[in-house]
């Protein structure tokens, strides 16, 4: 398991926290954003096409979104770069406006699924993809030596903020452009939770321009209620409201949407498991699955690689986290992978989890076969699961918990080739997430409340 225990600010998935405590504070914004112009900067001494360099800033819509996009615009102008100043947009739509503006980099402060109070910053590159661990180590060491303090551009040399207006139909074009020309939705009814997030304007205008008939839930967004009780983190939402308006399929957003979760017409769940299944298939039936290989995390469920071995293909695995999915991807060539949770990456569409994108490859697939999502779930039946979170105060070496390895072990000894135990910490929460699958419900079951229980008398917070 990759740890991240020798970093100092990025963790899995970018800087996050609580707003206004370390690291997520503006002082620290407006240091992150002068290295991160230093370092961007220096990689591309001409900037693209005429003119500054330029970075991207996006946000969710977080309270503290406003705090921490002026200190970290600042840090960037102080620096000699302008910025581009797009509001609220999905985080999958940063990485694209960064591409399509010809940035040097693209910023989104956003704390994904976490509760409004939690905010963070992910970085993208150029070309939009997320910043290898050799930058970000870069942007770190800059931050906390002071080695750029006296870099001063003055007069004509400091930076410009500029707001890009047309940012929201750029990405609805560019969402749009992963459907197949001269395909419609028409016909199709549609509910959408927004979560209260950043998705609120973009997944209807898709939609809706596509020829759905939508019903869209949970899209006035305050600045305190993202994901409260709502959006991909809360499915039974969608589900029910689906169930209650006769709709053919629910999707379901995060806050800065990169995710989706989907429910078909009966109301039933259908997670990014599911949706790696029927795309999987899809994909390898149309022999558009490159190498015929599917990457997932260890997260996502063993029928998964059997029922794409089945077809003739085969599952990698990889550390939970899109961006291990991503790696794994760009390593090996690889266009379709992602996680249990609704990460999911189509490359041939977009760079990095898009829940839209990810919720038309379904949508062109349900048109296609003129199936409802009820019988496009019916490719694989899951082993059973367990999934307990636990908050802890601290994460040390699991081999020095002496008492949880040994029920681990001897849950494993149980299960034998039945089953799997997986025990980590999460990357962006203080939390350990505890995984048994196996045949008997029951015995997993016992299982894994044994073991969440002496994690909690061990280390719980």
């Amino acid at each position: 398991m990759k740890t991240t225990h020798d970093r100092k600010l990025f963790g899995t998935d970018g800087v996050r926290g609580v707003a206004n405590i370390e690291p997520v504070t503006s002082e620290t914004a407006l240091k992150i954003g002068r290295a991160a112009a230093h370092v961007f900067k220096k990689r591309a001494p001409i900037a693209k096409g005429h003119g500054r360099h330029k970075i991207v800033v996006g946000k969710d819509t977080r309270l503290s979104g406003y705090m921490l996009e002026n200190a970290i615009t600042a840090g960037i102008l102080s620096m000699g770069v302008d910025v581009l100043l797009i509001g609220p947009l999905p985080t999958p739509g940063v990485a694209y406006i960064t591409r399509s503006l010809r940035a040097d980099a693209g910023i989104v402060l956003t704390a994904s699924h976490n509760p409004y109070e939690d905010n963070g910053i992910k970085f993208f590159r150029d070309d939009g993809y997320k910043l290898d661990d050799a930058i970000e180590k870069e942007i770190e060491n800059l931050v906390f030596s002071g080695a750029i303090e006296n870099i001063r551009p003055t007069a004509e040399e400091i930076g410009k903020a500029f707001r890009v207006d047309d940012a929201l139909g750029r990405y609805v074009e560019f969402a749009k452009a992963a459907f197949p020309k001269g395909m419609t939705l028409e016909g199709l009814r549609i509910v959408v939770d927004a979560g209260h997030g950043a998705t609120y304007n973009s997944s209807p205008c898709v939609l809706r321009e596509l020829g759905a008939s939508i019903t869209v839930l949970n899209n006035t967004p305050d600045g305190t209620n993202i994901n409260k009780g709502c959006g991909s983190t809360y499915p039974d939402v969608i589900c029910r409201a689906v169930k209650e308006l006769g709709a053919d399929i629910g999707i379901a957003h995060d806050g800065d949407g990169d995710r989706v979760q989907l429910c078909d017409e009966r109301g039933a769940l259908v997670d990014g498991d599911d949706v790696l299944a029927i795309t999987g298939l899809d994909w390898l039936k149309r022999g558009e699955l490159k190498k015929k290989t599917l990457v997932a995390t260890v997260m996502s469920n063993l029928a998964l690689d059997h029922v794409i071995r089945d077809a003739g293909g085969k599952v990698v695995r990889t550390n939970v986290g899109d961006r291990y999915v991503l790696e794994r991807m760009l390593a090996d060539d690889l266009n379709v992978g992602g996680e249990q949770s609704g990460h999911m990456i189509f490359r041939d569409f977009a760079t990095t989890g898009d829940g839209i994108v990810s919720a038309l490859q379904v949508l062109r697939i349900m048109m296609d076969t003129d199936k409802p999502l009820s019988e496009l779930r019916k490719v694989f039946t899951k082993l059973p699961q367990v999934v307990i979170n636990v908050k802890v105060k601290t994460k040390p070496a699991w081999e020095t918990l002496s008492g949880v390895t040994a029920l681990v072990q001897d849950a494993e000894k149980k299960l034998g080739d039945n089953g799997r135990v997986l025990l980590r910490y999460s990357g962006t929460e203080p939390k350990a997430r505890l995984l048994i699958e196996g045949r008997d419900e029951k015995q997993i079951k016992s299982l894994a409340d044994e073991i969440a229980a002496r994690i909690r008398q061990e280390i719980g917070g």
